[in-house]
């Protein structure tokens, strides 16, 4: 990643991979739409709420991913100074953040009629609320100090330190007796989800993946717009004066 420390170097390349993953969502997302809609079964316990799962799921992942994007983005600036290090962690927590909560509404809307409540403080739930509790932390600490570069150090501790919540999101229902059903899809001896409902969950995941990807780019590409900007303004100020 250092090879794109130039910030010139990565307009160049986001400009060129925007429009292929951007490209990726739209047809994985409607590829996934269409067979997780009419060409996947209804289950035989759940009925018509298994669907609920095509959106659940990926959102899960994703929010896993976009928080280790955030953390790996906060040690690159903390440890290695890579200029764009805090950029992308500051562009993915917003996004992460949002997939977290898709996450924890559609297990709601799907928990009340599997469990008969909307909530439940189960292991698996309970991390996943701590999860965008950090996100809201990590996003609040980044405007909380007058110095924006004790702001992105602090919350990039807090990103770091954040990390050991997500294990606990993974195997707490290995871990502990939990309403939450045991992992299905990423298991040692091989799935155990029927494949008629496996292909559009993996299309949706890979959809939500490049939506992720681009966006992050948009996200970056404006943030070091507007950092150059800034530098130009003050470029323009010290002259003045």
């Amino acid at each position: 990643m250092h090879r794109f420390a130039n910030p010139a170097r990565f307009q160049r390349f986001s400009a060129a991979a925007l429009p292929w993953f951007a490209g990726a969502a739209i047809l994985c997302l409607g590829a996934g739409l269409y067979f997780s809609l009419f060409r996947s079964p209804a289950d035989y316990q759940q009925g018509e709420t298994v669907r609920i799962m095509y959106v659940h799921v990926p959102a899960a992942w994703m929010a896993l991913f976009a928080y280790l994007v955030v953390a790996a983005g906060s040690v690159s600036a903390l440890v290695w100074k890579h200029p764009l290090g805090e950029v992308v962690a500051r562009a993915a927590a917003p996004i992460g953040a949002g997939f977290t909560l898709v996450c924890l509404v559609t297990g709601s809307l799907w928990g009340k009629p599997m469990w008969g409540a909307w909530w439940v403080w189960d292991a698996r739930l309970t991390s996943v609320l701590v999860l965008f509790f950090l996100y809201l932390g990590y996003m609040a600490l980044l405007g909380a100090f007058d110095d924006p570069v004790r702001g992105g150090r602090a919350a990039s501790i807090l990103a770091i330190v954040g990390v050991v919540n997500l294990p606990v999101i993974k195997w707490s229902v290995d871990w502990w007796n939990t309403l939450h059903q045991p992992a299905s899809v990423a298991r040692m001896d091989g799935p155990t989800i029927h494949p008629s409902m496996l292909l559009p969950l993996l299309l949706m995941a890979a959809g939500f993946g490049f939506y992720f990807a681009a966006v992050l780019l948009l996200r970056v590409r404006a943030e070091l717009a507007a950092r150059r900007i800034r530098a130009l303004r003050l470029a323009a100020m010290e002259v003045e004066a």
